[in-house]
């Protein structure tokens, strides 16, 4: 198995339009071998959506992880002196969580983890769901592709004519930017199409 015993957090945001790509990459995850710890954020674990139950959610991730989510800023801080991760994923990453991220806000659970796991030197991984990745947010992604230890499941534009500023990562790339992720290097390309494999 690709991922035998790699310890996974797996960070929740409020993208929920993406939770059916979310939950089949956890479970992929886990089939790979890794050990998967998920974190929710406030919204994650709060709002129900016509995409689902917030509750509904939390209990799909144990039940395929086998670990209780982590909920609450002093939950995830453990992640740092601990050191239980060996790489980090924010699946999916909010706009929002990117913009607080780059500013160095923490004030989600989410958020706490990317500073308790970057405090140790590991990588993070981003992938991406936002409607404003060419807009306000695309700074932060300079930004964020620029910086240490932080890397991006590849994306692009999802819906170029309807949202031309949105962009979604292309999930299934997600183990292999793991992998690449774990080497210290970004996988390539970053910005693609739906033909990127």
């Amino acid at each position: 198995m690709k991922l035998e015993n790699l310890r996974i957090g797996v960070a929740i945001t409020g993208s929920f339009c993406t939770y059916a790509k979310a939950f089949q990459e956890i479970r992929h995850l886990v089939e790979e071998g890794a050990i998967v710890q998920t974190i929710f954020s406030d919204m994650a674990q709060t709002v129900d959506s016509r995409f689902g139950k917030a509750a509904d959610f939390l209990q799909k991730a144990q039940e395929l992880t086998g670990h209780e989510p982590m909920k609450t800023i002093e939950a995830a801080e453990v992640i740092g002196p601990t050191g239980c991760l060996d790489i980090l994923v924010i699946l999916p990453c909010t706009g929002n969580t990117m913009a607080k991220l780059t500013n160095g806000i923490t004030d989600t659970p989410v958020l706490m983890a990317a500073k308790a796991h970057l405090r140790n030197g590991k990588p993070v991984v981003i992938s991406l769901s936002t409607n404003d990745a060419l807009g306000m947010n695309l700074k932060n992604i300079g930004y964020l592709l620029n910086s240490k230890n932080i890397f991006f499941v590849p994306f692009g534009q999802d819906d170029p004519v309807k949202k031309p500023n949105s962009m979604t990562a292309y999930t299934e790339l997600l183990i292999p930017t793991i992998l690449k992720a774990m080497e210290g290097k970004q996988y390539q390309p970053v910005i693609g199409n739906k033909q990127v494999k």
